[in-house]
């Protein structure tokens, strides 16, 4: 059961990961972009990863604490999830913290529906300069994949540590 819930749970987090560097990667192109090309870029994402992020990151976010409580408190396995569970936790907080507000900034003008419009509303902010938006929503994708690589990371040496 451990070891399923393990490749679960790797499963999970390589899902997060992925969305997150997927949206690295693109960093270095997406500056290129004038401000409507930005805007209208911007809005093609949502649908997808908002059922990535929920499949992936929720979904590794309640399967890791199982884990956990499964594996023996103090052994190696039990260090390397509980690091992965950390890194999990710091990334979806910088989601909700920065990510979250800045993408109620670049929808507020695009139909996504009422569930939608509620949940991009949630904690938006009032910046107004696209350029610093632009930044802060880039970078705080660069931090999310450093984290969920880290993450991924340590999971794996989880699955693979000795313990004993």
């Amino acid at each position: 059961m451990t070891d399923a819930l393990s490749i679960l749970a790797v499963v999970l987090v390589a899902v997060t990961m992925g969305l997150a560097l997927a949206h690295a990667l693109e960093y270095p192109g997406k500056l290129r972009l004038d401000e409507a090309t930005y805007r209208q870029v911007q809005a093609v994402y949502y649908p997808g990863f908002t059922v990535g992020g929920l499949v992936g990151e929720a979904g590794a976010l309640l399967v890791l604490p199982v884990l956990l409580v499964m594996l023996p408190y103090g052994s190696e396995r039990f260090w390397w999830a509980a690091a992965a569970f950390a890194c999990l936790l710091t990334c979806h907080a910088v989601y909700w913290t920065i990510t979250h507000p800045v993408n109620g900034f670049w929808l507020k003008d695009t139909d996504v529906g009422s569930a939608g419009s509620a949940f991009f509303s949630l904690l938006a902010g009032q910046e107004t300069n696209w350029q610093r938006m632009r930044d802060v929503w880039e970078y705080s994708h660069i931090a999310r994949a450093v984290l969920a690589m880290a993450a991924l990371v340590s999971l794996s040496t989880a699955g693979i540590a000795k313990d004993g």
